[in-house]
């Protein structure tokens, strides 16, 4: 059985493929990068590198042909691009005959009024579509999305949001990658749907949690949009990023990413890494 991960250089991508690698023979596992220099390290391994680029439709019939079982990592950029891409790719898995197909979505992104969810809507409905049986991983928030909000907390700075009392399921990137490994090399996961979500929490409570690992209190600073907008500009954040910023908080706010479940115990075994101790391995990798 032969497994593709795509993406397979990203910061998810990189740690699903070293999860997988524990479990699965190099020679059962392919990658497909858009720059194979990149990927030595795995080649090295004995992992086959295969050249795939979503907005080259060609170079994936080549990068997905013969493979049994893919795992289509999201792509970066603003929706209408991202939407393009993985239709692209979802096409390229349907010629190449794929015989499974799982997806890294988001949260509740069949109903979810989150700013990114029309990508991972329609990209869950291509892959519907295909026939082809499918595992949606929807994930819900990374921690390490909050890295520098960390940094500033480090820096002396309080902790900004404008996100009122809107809950996140934070978890580590990690967990998301061992989840996603697990479907991808396990059996049974057929037309599945995973909400993968950490304990729900507050930014206050994220802060308090923060703040019990670094020993200090941290004051929590809630602000209007505006003012978030204002503050992230102060601290030198791109202008063309800030509005993306200020409609995550807004969701949040909504309760967009309130999603409570248990998947990821189903699929790890384990519950999904405490934030005490998440955070304190995030703050560990920023001092050391």
């Amino acid at each position: 059985m032969k497994m593709l991960v795509t993406g397979a250089t990203g910061k998810l991508g990189s740690k699903i493929v070293q999860t997988l690698l524990k479990t699965v023979p190099a020679s059962n596992l392919a990658v497909s990068v858009r720059n194979p220099e990149k990927a030595e390290e795995l080649r090295a391994r004995g992992v086959e590198v295969r050249q795939g680029d979503f907005d080259q439709p060609d170079t994936l019939d080549a990068a997905f042909a013969g493979i049994d079982r893919l795992l289509l990592i999201s792509a970066d950029g603003d929706n209408d691009t991202r939407i393009r891409q993985h239709t692209n790719a979802v096409a390229a898995a349907e010629r190449a005959q794929v015989k499974f197909i799982a997806y890294t979505s988001l949260a509740n992104a069949k109903d979810s009024e989150l700013f990114l969810a029309p990508v991972h809507r329609a990209t869950e409905e291509a892959i519907r579509k295909t026939g082809i049986p499918y595992s949606f991983l929807r994930n819900n928030w990374y921690l390490e999305n909050e890295l520098s909000s960390m940094q500033g907390v480090m820096a002396g700075a309080p902790w900004v949001t404008s996100a009122g009392s809107g809950k996140v399921g934070w978890a580590l990137q990690q967990d998301y990658a061992d989840a996603a490994a697990a479907v991808l090399a396990g059996n049974g996961h057929d037309n599945t749907i995973y909400e993968l979500s950490g304990k729900l929490l507050t930014q206050e409570e994220l802060a308090s949690a923060l703040g019990k690992v670094l020993g200090k209190e941290v004051s929590v600073q809630q602000v209007d949009d505006t003012t978030y907008a204002e503050i992230m500009k102060s601290v030198g954040v791109p202008d063309f990023v800030i509005p993306m910023l200020v409609a995550i908080q807004q969701d949040i706010r909504k309760g967009t990413l309130e999603i409570e479940s248990n998947d990821f115990e189903k699929l790890l075994g384990r519950p999904v890494t405490p934030i005490h101790e998440a955070l304190e391995q995030i703050v560990n990798g920023i001092t050391n």
